[in-house]
């Protein structure tokens, strides 16, 4: 693997337990989870470089046409204002998952199709698409969906449902952590795409303080550029730990040690290798990673969604991340990539 050694890989130790925390009873993940956990404390840079080479056997991510370089994005978890009570300043509502979403998990049936999972709506006796996120919004009132909290500014909620997890703070100062519950089943499609296909932006200001700042000035047309986007996602209201937000492992994500990946091809929890470069630079940036997140628009072998952490810093550097890369991922001794 390029770079190895330019890596901290004592740095990567929390999140490998956390790792371990979903992964422990599966098989061929016992053994070392259970050498890991029996250090006690945690281990130096050397000693940790040193269980990684001993009990885990590298295998490089390659796209489906041989190509090993893939791209690499950021995301974080964004603090949004809201309220608990719908108002002039609070209008936009953070639904949680509607009562008659109805969620088929295809792989119960068709092996070969886990992880695959439809979501839909009966209409007489038929099970038809869910609503997109413009019907949604046709709905309104009539969507048999919990509003969670009311959001101030509804291009802020779009991101936040981007990033799929954040926090709310209330008009007293105190905040609510809300997580990804689910999604409408709509594919996602990216709104700074559609702006630069509309001759509204160039491809290198279609960041997100880029999409926010043409959103502010557009007002009249924010409807129009969040439809063009069909996905939706609702949320659950999680206990305010101290830590990251849960990724779809299931364990708090870590920040700059987490990545979001295409389950497909990655299995969940397993360390990565990731070379790519800093956000807007040519500086490398080489980290031992887990992969304990997922995400609508993380699509194939050789990409990733780096977790930058919290808040506006975080932010910023998820923002302007757009790098390629190469993938290796760390899979225990006699266990293989699952086939895509």
């Amino acid at each position: 693997m390029a770079d190895w050694r330019a890596d901290d890989h004592a740095a990567a130790w929390p999140a490998l337990l956390a790792s371990c925390d979903a992964l422990a009873r599966r098989d061929g993940w016992q053994a070392v989870c259970e050498a890991a956990r029996a250090l006690g404390r945690p281990p130096g840079a050397e000693a940790a470089r040193v269980f990684f080479e001993r009990h885990f056997v590298p295998w490089q991510a390659v796209n489906p046409d041989g190509s090993a370089e893939g791209l690499v994005t950021g995301y974080y978890e964004p603090l949004i204002q809201g309220s608990r009570e719908h108002g002039a300043r609070y209008r936009w509502p953070i639904h949680g998952v509607p009562g008659d979403m109805l969620i088929v998990d295809l792989g119960e049936q068709y092996p070969e199709l886990k992880n695959m999972r439809l979501r839909g709506r009966l209409e007489g006796n038929r099970v038809v698409p869910y609503f997109s996120r413009a019907e949604l919004e046709q709905r309104g009132d009539a969507l048999p969906a919990p509003v969670l909290l009311w959001a101030e500014d509804a291009i802020d909620l779009f991101f936040l449902q981007v990033q799929g997890s954040g926090r709310v703070q209330l008009p007293d100062g105190s905040r609510v952590r809300i997580g990804y519950a689910d999604q409408n089943g709509h594919p996602y499609a990216s709104i700074g795409r559609w702006l630069v296909a509309q001759g509204e932006l160039t491809l290198d200001k279609a960041s997100m303080q880029g999409i926010k700042d043409w959103a502010r000035r557009n007002p009249q047309r924010l409807s129009e550029l969040l439809n063009s986007n069909p996905s939706y996602v609702f949320f659950r209201i999680l206990p305010h730990a101290e830590g990251g937000p849960l990724g779809a492992l299931g364990v708090p994500l870590t920040d700059e040690r987490s990545i979001a990946i295409d389950p497909r091809f990655v299995p969940l929890g397993a360390p990565v290798f990731l070379s790519t470069t800093y956000p807007l630079s040519e500086r490398p940036l080489h980290r031992l990673m887990m992969a304990q997140d997922t995400g609508g628009a993380i699509k194939g072998a050789v990409r990733a969604d780096f977790f930058w952490g919290f808040g506006a810093e975080a932010g910023a550097r998820a923002g302007r991340m757009r790098q390629q890369g190469r993938m290796w991922v760390l899979l225990p001794h006699g266990v293989t990539p699952p086939a895509p």
